[in-house]
């Protein structure tokens, strides 16, 4: 019998004009299945075909996993000689009639191996991209923000435990490792959203560090940008520090990063456009005059990845709904100097949005 997560998925590709879809271990194929592959040397693709047919090409080592799965489907088994795996794509194809039909797959992430089995297979077959997953997945159902919710709670927990560890002439790596180790014990799958930003003094003016062998020092700002997972779900946070006591811009910047967040925050609701969300934080930014030191979106949406629908950016026009789950990110970056960056978890709910995390967002002094 066919899941409500698949019905959903034939409806969306009958209405886009898809006779299948293809897809690769991933976010799309876990929301579907419930099962987890990881991208390898050895293909996995699950195949969907109009009105109701899933097939899964998969290596037999895998085919333990199948009694988890959410969905029946057909599997077709292959063994280690890379001579056999061109059948497999061959009888899989030939199962769902897909000779001549129009798949659509994730532009971002069908690799070029699994396409080329799937072209040889289906010789007639118009590949194209697709975005009918992202819409699958746009609205989070309860069940999906509580584990959300789980993912924030592990993240906050394990920032109150590594809070204490950092010292000046710590180096920003070691941070980082702590952060890291004390997201394992709190709960965290081991796969995380990603590896966590540490970023201290000039480094923190800079969105998107990788923690290196700078030290903490007096007077520096530390920016921590960090995420846990449950569950496959995932939340991404973000808090900034000072390194004993700071110059008075710092403050300052800090002061109006946060009030731009809880504009943000408060914008979030159902019937908007996620570009409302962006100005509404965008604009307390520009009025305090620092315009030009706010250099991304707002936010992105998250939920199975780090970064899905929705993007918050000023021009997006997509009407918010109920379930829609983003970051609310602004922060000012002085170049050379330091960076302030405040992040919060937000889910759109019936009558406005909750905010998911609630660690503090002043300026706090470590060291």
């Amino acid at each position: 019998m066919t899941t409500p997560r698949f019905a959903r998925l034939f409806a969306a590709m009958s209405a886009a004009g898809l006779e299948a879809v293809a897809l690769n271990p991933g976010p799309s194929l876990t929301y579907l299945t419930g099962l987890h592959f990881h991208i390898m040397e050895r293909p996995t693709v699950l195949l969907a075909a109009l009105p109701d047919q899933v097939a899964l090409v998969l290596p037999r080592l895998e085919s333990a996993k199948l009694a988890q799965a959410a969905e029946s489907m057909t599997a077709i088994f292959y063994g280690d000689n890379p001579a056999e795996w061109p059948a497999a794509f061959d009888a899989a194809c030939a199962a769902l009639k897909l000779n001549g039909k129009k798949i659509g797959v994730e532009a971002n992430r069908l690799r070029f191996m699994e396409l080329n089995y799937l072209q040889q297979a289906a010789q007639r077959a118009q590949f194209v991209a697709t975005v009918v997953f992202d819409g699958l997945r746009l609205q989070k159902e309860a069940g999906e923000v509580a584990l959300m919710r789980q993912a924030v709670k592990i993240a906050q927990d394990a920032l109150r435990a590594t809070l204490p560890l950092a010292k000046i002439g710590m180096q920003e790596r070691e941070l980082a490792a702590e952060l890291t180790i004390q997201m394992l014990r709190a709960g965290s799958d081991p796969e995380m959203p990603f590896a966590p930003i540490v970023s201290s003094g000039p480094n923190s003016a800079n969105p998107h560090a990788a923690p290196g062998e700078r030290c903490l020092t007096a007077g520096d700002l530390l920016v921590v940008d960090w995420g846990a997972s449950y569950r496959g779900y995932v939340s991404d946070l973000t808090r900034t520090f000072a390194i004993g006591e700071v110059e008075p811009e710092y403050h300052r910047i800090a002061r109006i990063v946060a009030e731009a967040n809880a504009a943000g925050r408060a914008a979030s609701r159902a019937g908007i456009a996620a570009g409302v969300v962006d100005r509404a934080a965008r604009d307390v930014i520009e009025r305090a005059g620092y315009a030009t030191y706010f250099t991304h979106r707002v936010g992105h949406g998250i939920g199975l990845e780090g970064h899905e629908p929705p993007y918050m950016f000023g021009e997006n026009t997509l009407v918010l709904a109920e379930g829609m789950a983003f970051t609310v990110e602004p922060g000012i970056y002085l170049p050379d100097r330091g960076g302030v960056r405040i992040e919060d978890n937000v889910v759109i709910t019936a009558d406005g949005a909750e905010t998911l995390s609630d660690l503090p967002r002043e300026l706090l002094a470590l060291g």
